[in-house]
């Protein structure tokens, strides 16, 4: 299904770039077409060695272990005009089946769907409508644009993806940009069965120069049928800084609140504090270490069935070589631990408080 879903959208893209439909023949509605995609295979060995290939159930993207696979393969269409945009992307991989796992259909293909108008005639203002990716962190799908091969526990953890309507302003010095959302749910292009409240969310982000970037974002919403309702209040902030022409950092903090029953004011809280540091000493080879920790003792996000729950330091090391312009080949080592449990497996599927994994991944932009 996933290739003839491919197929079938790379035709539809190469004959709309052949032919210009009457009613955009007019000069106040044409509009610029942009095709273009993304690949990425890996293949990581995890020294636990797991007999279904699978690790450690919190990871979704680069998660199958000691096989050559396919993280994501995407191909998407953009049109970008004065009043109207829209973006249309299909993909496949490793990173949707893991992560639309619950959507139904070919929604699992859907890497986004969205159209925007221009409200306003002297604004930057904005109102996108569809799916789209999350708002929350610093961190998405495309690998080639983050700067370690796989994510951080934190990204794999909260929305890489949301659909609703947002409105987006940038002011005219292009360094605030403010935006209000109304969300179907917490990554989910489907409400879930019982579900009719709506989420909401925002983004506020400040660049006062081209070396400093603030971000703060937030969800509140619900995850579960009205009959049951559980309420989920989460907030990301993250800072993004450039020292000179070859040192990069960015450091989040994220933390969450999800009532304990229906009505009850008590809240299960789970934070996750994040670093990365990046040096560049040529466009072609880059190295970054990252060090990371996700505290989630109430089990909101990551169930344990252990007493002290999901309690899991991390920290890894990467290497990237820009083989072209647009090709990337990128090493990584990653170790995770969590204490006091063991929520890890050894080679003998014991219980263990640490998993250690390597990889590599192979990605090109077109």
């Amino acid at each position: 299904m996933h290739s003839n879903l491919l197929w079938t959208f790379g035709f539809l893209c190469a004959a709309a770039c052949l032919s210009t439909p009457a009613w955009a023949q007019k000069d106040s509605l044409k509009i610029p077409v942009r095709i273009n995609g993304y690949v990425e295979a890996y293949y990581v060995y995890d020294f636990a060695r797991p007999d279904g290939h699978d690790r450690p159930d919190f990871l979704y993207s680069f998660d199958r272990h000691n096989e050559v696979n396919l993280n994501i393969g995407m191909l998407r269409a953009s049109f970008s005009g004065p009043k109207i945009r829209a973006n249309l992307g299909l993909m496949a991989g490793t990173y949707s089946n893991a992560n639309l796992a619950a959507e139904p259909g070919v929604l699992k293909n859907l890497y986004e769907a969205n159209v925007g108008v221009k409200l306003s005639k002297t604004r930057n203002l904005w109102l996108d409508v569809g799916v789209f990716a999350s708002h929350i962190g610093f961190e998405g799908a495309i690998g080639a644009d983050c700067w370690t091969m796989t994510r951080s526990i934190v990204a794999e953890n909260s929305p890489y993806y949301l659909s609703g309507a947002k409105v987006t302003y940038l002011d005219p010095s292009q360094k605030w940009l403010l935006s209000g959302l109304v969300l179907n749910g917490w990554q989910r292009i489907q409400r879930p069965a019982g579900s009719q409240l709506p989420a909401f969310g925002h983004q506020v982000q400040w660049r006062p120069n081209d070396r400093i970037l603030l971000n703060s974002s937030s969800f509140v919403g619900s995850d579960t049928p009205d009959s049951a309702r559980l309420m989920r209040y989460y907030h990301d902030f993250f800072v993004q800084l450039k020292g000179g022409e070859h040192w990069g950092l960015v450091a989040g903090f994220d933390v969450g609140a999800q009532q304990t029953s229906p009505g009850n004011p008590d809240c299960h809280w789970w934070f996750a504090p994040v670093a990365i540091l990046r040096y560049a000493p040529s466009d072609q080879l880059a190295f970054a270490a990252r060090a990371e920790y996700f505290d989630d003792r109430g089990g909101v996000i990551v169930q344990t069935g252990t007493p002290n729950g999901f309690r899991t330091f991390g920290s890894s090391l990467n290497v990237d070589f820009r083989v072209a312009e647009r090709f990337l080949w990128r090493c990584e080592a990653r170790w995770f631990n969590n204490r006091p449990d063991g929520i890890f497996l050894d080679r003998k599927q014991r219980p263990t408080t640490d998993n250690w994994a390597i990889g590599t991944s192979l990605s090109v932009a077109f």
